[in-house]
């Protein structure tokens, strides 16, 4: 009920009739602040008129007055400037520690907000606020997508910063594992971070002149070669493995990490590892060529990426050899590479520059590509929303995972048009439907 409360404040969904603190004197919410979720008081820097005097401080709301004492407020000095307490059930006064009484609001949740509220909850559509969504105005879904597609990068940065933190601080090394977690198209997206942050950068650095080797402990290190193989190839790249293994003092992963399951030959760990080993000998992808690529064409040529002669004729060490076939990333899978790895580096490498025209480039890129395909994005497709490209993808897939799917409604924009129906615009939507 809390939750519901901070909405009404936040939102300003009040009664009709005039607003006064439980000793009369007359409340005017000129803004109700900014919502903190970190410790500390509910709302910072809120402005409230209190009898025509005006007020700007923090304002904490409860259910009851009495749950101040029960979260330990009257100790705590983040609490002893409050401007206004406000709660749906006031059952006790409230004093500063100068003696002065604190004032309150006595603000009850409207019947209309809880109904819709348990509404909304109680809905088993794909999405639930598909009934409401459908009918609003275009610009504010825009505008919503808009800011779920920034969200959406701030999170790929923040992760993407969180992984160059672990890893020495190296830009180029981030770029690396990035890519390779990537390459395993989420089912193997965990075991080739995993295989990447095995990879010792320095010392298959030394030895970036030869493929046989980059393939040696790229494939080492994938835990790939410990098995007895019959296949010449395989026992060449064991050897050669177990040699560079001593010399840099190596350790594979565990190979059960790797998964199999339901995937097209194409998609084998071993082809995309191929292809890595490929694109890190050919020099194509790196730091300094990805900043300098200004163009989707540009950016997909430096992911143009094949495979060794073996790997043309080969899905697994020993297999039964095929017709040679050119095993590149497909147009699809090279998309995916550009919204998962290209466009997330390119925006958090120019917000850790500063650099404007970097975050602006990583935007164009999701806007030129199609929009993913997926179940997430065909129920919001159904529910009237429309996605034209990555970037409403992108927005719609940080919507369904860190809103719907935690059922955190009140904090999204069509969930708040969802609640603040009023039984008004209940009778015309149902007049609508007749």
């Amino acid at each position: 009920m809390e939750q519901l409360l901070h909405y009404v404040w936040k939102h300003k969904i009040f009664p009709l009739r005039e607003l006064r603190t439980t000793d009369g004197r007359r409340v005017e919410v000129l803004n109700p602040g900014i919502h903190n979720t970190d410790a500390g008081p509910d709302f910072t820097g809120a402005k409230v008129k209190l009898d025509g005097t005006e007020w700007v401080g923090n304002v904490e709301l409860h259910v009851k007055t009495s749950d101040w004492f029960r979260h330990h407020h009257d100790t705590d000095a983040a609490y002893e400037n409050i401007i206004l307490h406000v709660a749906s059930e006031v059952d006790q006064r409230l004093f500063y520690p100068n003696g002065q009484e604190i004032p309150q609001l006595q603000l009850e949740v409207p019947s209309f907000v809880r109904e819709n509220y348990a509404e909304l909850n109680r809905s088993d559509c794909r999405p639930r606020c598909r009934n409401v969504v459908s009918a609003l105005p275009t610009f504010l879904v825009h505008n919503w997508m808009t800011s779920l597609t920034l969200e959406r990068f701030e999170e790929r940065a923040r992760q993407i910063m969180q992984r160059r933190e672990s890893l020495d601080k190296d830009w180029e090394y981030t770029l690396f594992v990035t890519l390779a977690r990537n390459f395993g198209f989420g089912i193997n997206g965990d075991a080739f971070e995993q295989w990447a942050r095995a990879i010792p950068m320095s010392a298959v650095g030394k030895h970036r002149d030869d493929l046989f080797q980059i393939e040696a402990i790229f494939f080492g290190q994938a835990g790939l070669l410990n098995d007895d193989c019959p296949d010449d190839h395989y026992l060449k790249l064991q050897k050669e493995y177990r040699y560079l293994r001593q010399k840099f003092t190596l350790t594979p992963i565990d190979p059960t990490v790797w998964k199999f399951l339901r995937l097209r030959p194409q998609n084998f760990p071993h082809i995309r590892i191929a292809q890595l080993a490929m694109l890190y000998y050919e020099q194509r992808l790196n730091l300094s060529r990805l900043l300098n690529a200004e163009s989707l064409a540009e950016v997909t040529a430096l992911l143009l990426t094949h495979v060794s002669d073996y790997w043309r004729t080969h899905y697994t060490f020993g297999g039964k050899a095929t017709k040679p076939i050119e095993k590149q990333l497909s147009e699809a899978s090279l998309h995916l590479i550009v919204i998962n790895t290209v466009a997330p580096m390119l925006f958090a490498y120019g917000k850790y520059k500063s650099e404007q025209t970097l975050c602006d480039r990583a935007f164009s890129l999701w806007e030129q590509l199609k929009a993913e395909d997926n179940a997430i994005i065909r129920d919001w497709a159904a529910a009237g929303v429309p996605c034209e490209n990555a970037a409403d993808s992108q927005a719609l897939i940080q919507l369904h995972r860190q809103y719907c799917q935690r059922r955190d409604c009140l904090r999204c924009q069509f969930g708040y048009e969802y609640i603040r129906r009023t039984p008004d615009f209940l009778r015309e939507e149902d007049k609508a439907e007749e």
